[in-house]
């Protein structure tokens, strides 16, 4: 028997039923027992950064992963699609026609997980303590927008942003925007350690071990109030140190559901049935991966390098070799789905070509094989990334015009390396906070961006991203989201490779699998259940 399950957006509301109706009746549940989640994702506190888990310093999908589960925001994503809903706010909305006046309504008896009552300066107090901060991860630049934060008596908070930015009501929905205690956040620094106090709809305790969280507690806040309803009690999410090792414990019921990052290997086993244990659940997903550029650096400081190579990637025979069809190749740091974007890249230099390529080394004066060496993260992104490598690597040598050698680092000394500017040529991956075209490129390309990039274009940053965050109608931004990703060809600061699909694979007596992600890699650890095997 076939054992995928494919959600697509149009559909999913429909299939999530047809899956719960497996699992048996209520009569039948077990849903005492906490639901364990495996992950292949590493939590870990270091000398660079020893507040993984704080809102204001949190960039990454795992961790947010955590606090998305913990923190409470005024507004939420919707669990398919569409616009973010009120979570923690009974309501939210733009009071003036420019987009530059929001005001929100915060629920009535809101309490953190300990009691403590929840008010207006409390959601002031957290987001200007993040914008405060300023940590180096740059999350703090999706509240840029915002110029002050008045309240309204215990429950009315108004933000009055420097510029129209339609896209706020998604930001509001993000971690860094997340409501935390006063009592157990600093006002004027982070929270080292993984201590996590907030009112989402779980409360959270961690099992550390040398600095790394091993196992993760999520116990259902009896104090939660929100928009979400939650179907379990207790989630245990395991960390394994690869693929392979999440596998055999799903295999031997150690875990009920595996999460990212599972192999192409793996998927292509779950999706043909041969595992009678797990149902595999393919969804629409908005992951990219790119190689982005210390545009400082000697070696790619002259854009027509930085051009050759975008000339010479083959990004067919790349997914092809590595990811199969669990991924597509992609021309534009903006995902095919969404709205405004632009096969910028293909357009620019259409098929893989070496003359091509030649041809702007030599009209630049640059003498080849250029020398690189191309960074890539051993433990982020999953065991598949050095293959991305290698068959990257032989791309680019096989030319004649460059010489690339490549290394792996663990992401606990990979991120602070690439932040401080310590490589050349790097691999990354992104996860959109929200899913919105602006949030593909301004993360990027922005000032404070969060790669710490050097690369600034002046029409990029004060004419086309205000200009494109003024139009509710996305569509209608669509002609400044263009104009940036052709920019983005033209100059590569970063060069985008594949856009993916997402996965959850689950024993058979787990419900709520299809609602278990949604489009932005949110895990909605909230929607799994529990019922009968069949």
């Amino acid at each position: 028997m076939n054992r995928k399950t494919l959600v697509l957006p149009a559909v999913a509301g429909l299939l999530a039923p047809v899956l719960a109706a497996c699992g048996g009746t209520d009569s039948e549940s077990k849903s005492g027992d906490a639901i364990v989640v495996g992950t292949t994702d590493r939590f870990t506190a270091t000398k660079d950064a020893p507040a993984p888990l704080d809102p204001a310093y949190a960039y990454d999908v795992g961790t947010w992963n955590i606090l998305r589960q913990t923190v409470q925001t005024l507004m939420i994503q919707p669990k398919g699609e569409g616009e973010p809903v009120p979570e923690a706010a009974e309501s939210c909305g733009f009071t003036d026609s420019g987009n530059e006046r929001y005001a929100c309504k915060l629920r009535e008896g809101l309490k953190f997980a300990n009691g403590d009552a929840i008010t207006a300066e409390d959601v002031k107090y957290s987001i200007e303590r993040a914008l405060r901060i300023k940590a180096d991860s740059g999350v703090f630049a999706l509240m840029s927008t915002i110029d002050t934060i008045e309240t309204q008596g215990d429950r009315g908070v108004i933000f009055h942003l420097k510029t129209a930015d339609a896209t706020f009501p998604y930001k509001l929905s993000t971690p860094v925007a997340g409501i935390v205690n006063p009592k157990d956040y600093a006002d004027d620094k982070l929270r080292d350690g993984f201590d996590i106090d907030g009112s989402g709809p779980y409360a959270f305790q961690a099992d550390v071990r040398n600095d790394e969280i091993v196992t993760a507690t999520f116990t259902k806040n009896p104090n939660y109030k929100g928009s979400l309803k939650v179907s379990n009690d207790k989630v245990q999410m395991r960390s394994f140190t690869d693929a392979g090792a999440m596998g055999t414990a799903i295999d031997k019921g150690d875990i009920d559901v595996m999460t990212r990052t599972m192999t192409p290997a793996q998927i292509d086993k779950l999706g043909a049935g041969s595992d009678e244990n797990a149902e595999l659940v393919e969804m629409p997903g908005l992951e990219i991966r790119y190689l982005a550029f210390n545009t400082d650096a000697a070696t790619v400081k002259d854009k027509a390098v930085r051009q050759a190579m975008a000339q010479l990637i083959n990004r067919g025979e790349l997914v092809s070799k590595v990811y199969g069809s669990q991924a597509e190749p992609l021309y534009s740091l903006v995902p095919a789905t969404l709205t405004g974007h632009s096969n910028s890249f293909f357009n620019k230099y259409g098929d893989p070509s070496v003359s091509k390529a030649k041809s702007l080394l030599t009209a630049a004066g640059v003498t080849t094989p250029v020398k690189l060496t191309l960074h890539y993260t051993t433990d982020h992104y999953g065991s598949a990334t050095k293959q991305e490598f290698q068959v990257l690597r032989k791309q680019l040598n096989d030319s004649g015009l460059f010489d690339v050698s490549i290394k792996g680092s663990p992401w606990a000394t990979f991120r602070p390396a690439e932040q401080k500017g310590g490589y050349d040529v790097y691999g990354m991956g992104w996860f959109p906070d929200f899913p919105d075209a602006d949030n593909f490129l301004a993360p990027f390309l922005d000032k404070d961006n969060f790669l710490g990039s050097p690369y600034a274009n002046s029409k990029i940053r004060n004419t086309l991203i205000p200009q494109s965050r003024r139009e509710a109608d996305r569509l209608t931004a669509t002609k400044s989201l263009t104009e940036i990703q052709d920019i983005v060809a033209e100059d590569v600061p970063v060069l985008p490779l594949w856009q993916g699909k997402q996965y959850v694979a689950a024993r058979d007596d787990i419900t709520g699998t299809s609602y278990a992600l949604n489009s932005s890699s949110t895990l909605q650890l909230w929607e799994l259940g529990r019922g009968v095997s069949s």
